[in-house]
């Protein structure tokens, strides 16, 4: 009973801290403005870009993760099974990677 009883209080005591900091209501627009090296800014804050980059940058991503699962497979070289699933794990990140090539995935211009 008395650890959630601490920690109801804790994370109400958390709540009113961070609500008091907050301070909802006095934005000031100058201050909610976008900044850009000290100058006014030329144009809209938020503007479109290409969903190309987003997913070239997706794409990244998951081959960068899938290279540093490629680690661990270093102390498995000595044995047939450590070769043969590192040799899996190649082939289906190549086969991944040309699929995407083909999809033009990769074209930065279409």
């Amino acid at each position: 009973v008395l650890l959630p009883g601490m920690i109801l209080v804790l994370v109400l005591a958390v709540s009113a801290v961070s609500w008091g900091v907050s301070l909802k209501g006095q934005t000031l627009k100058q201050k909610s403005a976008p900044y850009e090296c000290g100058f006014d800014a030329v144009g809209g804050a938020r503007f479109p870009f290409s969903l190309r980059f987003f997913l070239l940058a997706v794409l990244f991503l998951i081959f960068d993760v899938e290279i540093v699962l490629l680690f661990p497979l270093v102390g498995w070289q000595d044995s047939a099974t450590g070769l043969s699933c590192g040799g899996v794990f190649v082939a289906i990140l190549l086969i991944g990677l040309v699929h995407e090539w083909r999809e033009g995935s990769l074209d930065w211009a279409e």
